[in-house]
């Protein structure tokens, strides 16, 4: 069996979706994995797709050229090792929302990025968006991550005391219930 990841970035319009899953279907592909958004009107889907026969992405990849040249998309497919596959939740934390919220500037992303990564917290989701009027946009950020059980999370709030004050942002950590998921 192949797996493979395929990424669909483009202009947003209707029947995208249906587009590239009519040649997923066509092809006998399973889709396993998938994730869409729109950022900024430009459509973007990523999806782990199996197939029972084929194992090349060379195999599968021409089947998507009329859907690039008529919808005007970039897509591209790789095929993936078993190793590269993961059912299971390969870290092991305690998960949580973080919320930022602040006047829109460079640097919001990185300096929360690099604490948690300093910390050995994984993201596993990540959603930003400018928000509110134009002469006063709000950037928001919200992540999912998973914070380890030996994070000291009075040290993180430490931390974050620090980049409310340098960038003049909001944050709150708190953690998700097991039954929210």
């Amino acid at each position: 069996m192949g797996q493979f990841a395929l990424s669909v970035v483009g202009r947003d319009r209707p029947g995208i979706v249906a587009e590239v899953s009519r040649v997923l279907f066509e092809l006998g592909c399973n889709i396993e994995d998938s994730t869409c958004t729109i950022l900024s009107g430009q459509f973007a889907m990523i999806l782990v797709i199996a197939h029972p026969k084929l194992s090349l992405a060379a195999e599968i990849d021409p089947f998507f050229d009329p859907v690039r040249k008529n919808m005007g998309l970039t897509i591209s497919l790789h095929t993936l090792k078993d190793e590269e596959i993961s059912r299971e939740k390969g870290f092991e934390g305690r998960p949580h929302i973080i919320s930022v919220y602040g006047a829109d500037r460079p640097g919001i992303v990185y300096s929360v990025a690099r604490e948690l990564a300093r910390l050995q917290v994984n993201v596993t989701d990540l959603n930003t968006q400018v928000v509110g009027a134009k002469d006063r946009p709000v950037y928001m950020m919200v992540l999912e991550v998973d914070i380890p059980e030996s994070v000291d999370m009075k040290e993180l709030e430490r931390e974050f005391d620090k980049i409310r004050k340098e960038l003049s942002v909001t944050i709150s950590v708190r953690p998700i219930e097991s039954l929210e998921l």
